[in-house]
Formats: structure tokens, C-alpha cells, sequence
């Protein structure tokens, strides 16, 4: 038990350095530092909402804080995804060092744009305060919500980090994969518009739910079924489970092949 303890307090400890690390080296010597965390989805925010809001004019009620939470829970789960496919070949020196535990470093890529999200979640308040809505208590609900959309993304990124040892082409996939399913994701546009026929593809895709529960909870103020977060939360443990054994095993030759 008591070496159990000291590992897990190794672990957390790896982790706490490791990412307070990467978000040194990603900001280092930047004048504006955290705030390009909220650059990005600003600027494509502003961008839908010319197109969609001025030019197409779509009837989606509260379109501003609408389009931002699709954006940021998107992010959240592309930059941690893209990222994650090379944080082993980006880290050979760590993986070469004797007893270094290599499935933290996923860990790491998502926790690190986790603390994007955060940092970004206040200024969404002020835009749905603006619009005049005030979060109640079923807010309490989005921790659960986030958590969910942790463990997914941590099973994809394993998958993708593991592969990307053995073909260095998927970190170059991933891309364009991600790219393609954001558009096909209702972020900027609702899935109420989306025709009945193609619908049922729209289900198969876990970000759609993802982002709905955000909505639900931030937009309308009320909780997402219990049926919707229980397909969502063994959805993603299977995925961990598969992603962290698929890495595990793959592990023992990511010496030799970096």
C-alpha cells in the first residue's frame, strides 16, 4: 500500500511539472501568453458569426454564446487529439530515460488544453450574462460533463500516440480528420437543421453529444438525460480501456523505433 501511495504521488507530481513545462515552452517569450488560448476560437467565432448571424442569417437564438461553446469543446478535443499523436515521437529524450512511466504524456497534451478551456470558460459566462442568461445550479453538472469528454479524448490520444510510432503518417491523418469532422459537428449550426435523412449519421458522432450536453446545460439551463451521459461515459472508459492497453502494449518498441 505504502508503495502504491508513493507512486501515485510520483505520478501526480510527473504530471504537475510536465504540464506546467509545456505551458511555459508554448508561451515562452509570447506578449500576450494565455490569451492566444482564447485567440483561435475568437476569431473563428467571428467569422460564423458574420456568415451565419449577418450574411445567412440562421435562426439560432443566442448565437454568440451558442457558436463559442461548440468551438471551445471542439478545441479542447482537436488540439488535445493532434497533439497527442506526436507527444511520443516528440519526446524521445524522456522516453529513452531508464523508468520514465510514458503513458503520462498523453495525459499531459489533454490536461494542458483541458487548462485552455478553463481559462476560456469565464469569458463564456460573460457572453451568456450578456445575453441574458445566468447559469443555475444544474451547472454543477458540467464538471461530469468535462470529465466524460477527458477520458474519451485520453483513449483517443493514446490510440493515436501509440500508432504514430509505428506510421508517421497518422499524425498527418489525424489532421485532416479532425478538420473534416468539425465541420461535420454542429458547432456553428444546429442540428435541428441538419435534414432528417443524414441525421442518424449526425448520432453517430460523439462530439455532437458532447457539445448538445455543454449546451444543454450552459444555454438552456437544464441537465442532459441520464441515458445520453451513461452512452457517453461507457463510450469513453471503453475507449480508455482499449487505448491505454493498445499503448501499453505497443510501449515495449517505442524505443527501438524512435
Amino acid at each position: 500500500m505504502k508503495i502504491e501511495l508513493q507512486r501515485l504521488v510520483y505520478l501526480h507530481d510527473l504530471l504537475r511539472e510536465l504540464v506546467v513545462r509545456d505551458l511555459k515552452v508554448r508561451y515562452k517569450r509570447s506578449v500576450l501568453g494565455f490569451a492566444w488560448a482564447l485567440v483561435n476560437p475568437l476569431m473563428f467565432l467571428t467569422v460564423f458569426y458574420f456568415l451565419f448571424k449577418v450574411a445567412l442569417a440562421l435562426d439560432i437564438p443566442r448565437f454568440g454564446p451558442f457558436a463559442f461553446t461548440g468551438m471551445l469543446v471542439y478545441t479542447w478535443f482537436q488540439s488535445s487529439v493532434l497533439q497527442a499523436s506526436g507527444s511520443i515521437t516528440d519526446s524521445r529524450e524522456l522516453i529513452r530515460w531508464p523508468g520514465f512511466t510514458a503513458p503520462v504524456l498523453p495525459v499531459v497534451t489533454v490536461t494542458t488544453n483541458l487548462v485552455h478551456l478553463l481559462f476560456a470558460l469565464p469569458l463564456l459566462m460573460i457572453f451568456l450574462f450578456f445575453e441574458g442568461t445566468v447559469p443555475g445550479r444544474v451547472t454543477l453538472l458540467l464538471p461530469v460533463v468535462i470529465a466524460i469528454q477527458f477520458v474519451f479524448t485520453l483513449g483517443l490520444g493514446y490510440l493515436v500516440a501509440a500508432g504514430n510510432v509505428l506510421f508517421r503518417d497518422i499524425e498527418h491523418l489525424m489532421g485532416v480528420l479532425l478538420q473534416l469532422l468539425f465541420f461535420l459537428t454542429p458547432i456553428f449550426y444546429d442540428i435541428s437543421l441538419v435534414p432528417e435523412r443524414f441525421q442518424p449519421m449526425y448520432r453517430l458522432n460523439p462530439m455532437m453529444h458532447l457539445v448538445q450536453a455543454y449546451r444543454v446545460i450552459l444555454l438552456d439551463g437544464t441537465s442532459p438525460t441520464a441515458l445520453s451521459l451513461l452512452q457517453l461515459s461507457v463510450l469513453a472508459v471503453v475507449l480508455l480501456v482499449v487505448g491505454h492497453t493498445v499503448f501499453v502494449h505497443l510501449s515495449y518498441r517505442f524505443v527501438e523505433e524512435l
